[in-house]
């Protein structure tokens, strides 16, 4: 499927679109954040789609991706575009558009920070959690300039369950296609996405 089709969803509940939420969508690597993200940014009426890669290619210099050297830098940057995917989801919220955040949050320091600076906007939180493998498995099948060199699943799920606890909707995708995923999400997460925030 290609990325950028719209998905014919359930209706949408009031409490996710126009502004009412803000929903972030989480994952490993290869869990089908950025197909997803976007899958339901377009379900939604008024929404605006935030992609933590692409806004962090916006350092056209002196760039360092998260796991990069000098670690000192990359932990920098990482702050960096949280401070920006929330100002951003500030900005889009108080405007009437759902902001979709599309991000790697490794662990409960870094959502707490959301949690923190969305404040008191409603936040919605889904990790997508197929298994491993089928992360693996995804990422290996992507062309070629989308695969991401990543190694470190096992210690990245283990992080995320550690800090995040029974937090948010933790979603088994392993056996849904992306369409699916984002049809359960628009009808599924303003009940689901909220738990233990």
């Amino acid at each position: 499927m290609a990325v950028g089709t719209a998905v014919a969803a359930a209706p949408v509940n009031d409490t996710l679109d126009h502004g009412q939420s803000c929903l972030i969508i989480t994952g490993a690597p290869g869990a089908g954040k950025s197909t997803v993200s976007l899958m339901v940014s377009q379900a939604l009426v008024r929404s605006a789609l935030l992609n933590g890669d692409q806004l962090n290619e916006m350092i056209v210099r002196g760039r360092v991706w998260a796991l990069g050297e000098p670690a000192d830098e990359a932990a920098r940057q990482v702050r960096l575009c949280n401070q920006n995917l929330c100002a951003l989801a500030t900005n889009f919220a108080d405007s009437g558009f759902t902001p979709v955040i599309d991000w790697i949050i490794p662990d409960r320091q870094q959502l707490d920070f959301y949690l923190h600076t969305l404040s008191p906007r409603r936040v919605l939180v889904v990790v997508l959690a197929p298994s491993i493998d089928v992360c693996r498995r995804r990422n290996a099948t992507r062309d070629a300039d989308e695969q991401f060199a990543f190694d470190g699943y096992e210690d990245l799920r283990s992080s995320m369950h550690d800090g995040f606890g029974t937090a948010g909707w933790w979603f088994d995708t392993s056996d849904l296609t992306p369409e699916e995923t984002a049809i359960q999400i628009v009808a599924e997460a303003p009940k689901r996405a909220a738990r233990a925030l």
